[in-house]
Protein backbone atom coordinates (compact mmCIF):
# COMPACT_ATOMS: atom_id res chain seq x y z
CA UNK A 1 0.00 0.00 0.00
CA UNK A 2 1.16 3.50 -0.73
CA UNK A 3 2.08 5.84 2.08
CA UNK A 4 1.42 9.56 2.36
CA UNK A 5 2.80 12.49 4.29
CA UNK A 6 -0.11 14.80 5.07
CA UNK A 7 1.05 18.12 6.45
CA UNK A 8 -0.87 21.26 7.44
CA UNK A 9 1.24 24.33 8.23
CA UNK A 10 1.00 27.91 9.41
CA UNK A 11 4.23 29.62 8.36
CA UNK A 12 5.57 31.35 11.49
CA UNK A 13 9.12 31.97 10.22
CA UNK A 14 9.33 32.39 6.42
CA UNK A 15 13.15 32.55 6.48
CA UNK A 16 13.43 29.19 8.28
CA UNK A 17 10.59 27.70 6.21
CA UNK A 18 12.45 28.47 2.97
CA UNK A 19 15.58 26.57 4.11
CA UNK A 20 13.46 23.72 5.50
CA UNK A 21 11.52 23.47 2.23
CA UNK A 22 14.74 23.06 0.19
CA UNK A 23 16.12 20.36 2.50
CA UNK A 24 12.79 18.53 2.85
CA UNK A 25 12.41 18.51 -0.95
CA UNK A 26 15.78 16.78 -1.25
CA UNK A 27 14.59 14.10 1.19
CA UNK A 28 11.35 13.57 -0.71
CA UNK A 29 13.31 13.09 -3.94
CA UNK A 30 15.84 10.77 -2.27
CA UNK A 31 13.02 8.45 -1.17
CA UNK A 32 11.22 8.71 -4.54
CA UNK A 33 8.33 10.66 -3.07
CA UNK A 34 5.98 12.66 -5.25
CA UNK A 35 4.28 15.90 -4.27
CA UNK A 36 0.55 15.66 -4.92
CA UNK A 37 -0.32 18.89 -3.11
CA UNK A 38 2.10 21.68 -2.26
CA UNK A 39 0.45 24.89 -1.18
CA UNK A 40 -2.10 26.23 -3.59
CA UNK A 41 -5.60 27.49 -3.00
CA UNK A 42 -7.49 25.89 -0.13
CA UNK A 43 -10.62 26.29 1.96
CA UNK A 44 -11.02 24.85 5.44
CA UNK A 45 -14.60 23.63 5.66
CA UNK A 46 -14.34 22.23 9.21
CA UNK A 47 -11.74 22.39 11.93
CA UNK A 48 -8.76 24.61 12.44
CA UNK A 49 -7.46 26.81 9.63
CA UNK A 50 -3.95 26.27 8.22
CA UNK A 51 -2.31 28.43 5.56
CA UNK A 52 -0.62 25.64 3.68
CA UNK A 53 -1.27 21.98 2.89
CA UNK A 54 1.20 19.42 1.56
CA UNK A 55 0.63 15.81 0.51
CA UNK A 56 3.54 13.61 -0.56
CA UNK A 57 3.00 10.13 -1.98
CA UNK A 58 5.49 7.28 -1.43
CA UNK A 59 5.44 3.79 -2.91
CA UNK A 60 4.82 2.24 0.51
CA UNK A 61 3.79 3.24 4.03
CA UNK A 62 7.15 1.95 5.32
CA UNK A 63 9.03 4.11 2.81
CA UNK A 64 7.07 7.18 3.98
CA UNK A 65 8.11 6.37 7.57
CA UNK A 66 11.73 5.80 6.52
CA UNK A 67 11.83 9.15 4.76
CA UNK A 68 10.45 10.92 7.85
CA UNK A 69 12.88 9.15 10.19
CA UNK A 70 15.89 9.64 7.91
CA UNK A 71 18.80 11.77 9.10
CA UNK A 72 18.22 14.02 6.08
CA UNK A 73 14.64 14.84 7.03
CA UNK A 74 15.35 15.11 10.76
CA UNK A 75 18.08 17.65 9.98
CA UNK A 76 15.66 19.61 7.79
CA UNK A 77 13.07 19.56 10.60
CA UNK A 78 15.63 20.95 13.08
CA UNK A 79 15.75 24.15 11.00
CA UNK A 80 12.18 24.92 12.11
CA UNK A 81 12.99 24.33 15.78
CA UNK A 82 10.22 23.92 18.32
CA UNK A 83 8.44 27.14 17.37
CA UNK A 84 6.21 25.74 14.62
CA UNK A 85 2.49 25.39 14.02
CA UNK A 86 1.74 22.30 11.99
CA UNK A 87 0.18 18.87 11.89
CA UNK A 88 2.16 16.05 10.31
CA UNK A 89 0.67 12.60 9.72
CA UNK A 90 1.86 9.54 7.84
CA UNK A 91 -1.12 7.66 6.41
CA UNK A 92 -1.49 4.36 4.56
CA UNK A 93 -3.37 4.50 1.26
CA UNK A 94 -6.30 2.28 0.32
CA UNK A 95 -4.69 0.69 -2.75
Amino acid sequence: MKGYWIVKVNDLHPDKQKIYKELATETVKKFNGRFLVRGGKNITMEGREFERNVIVEYETFDLAKQAYNSDDYQNAKKILGEDKDRLFAIVEGVE
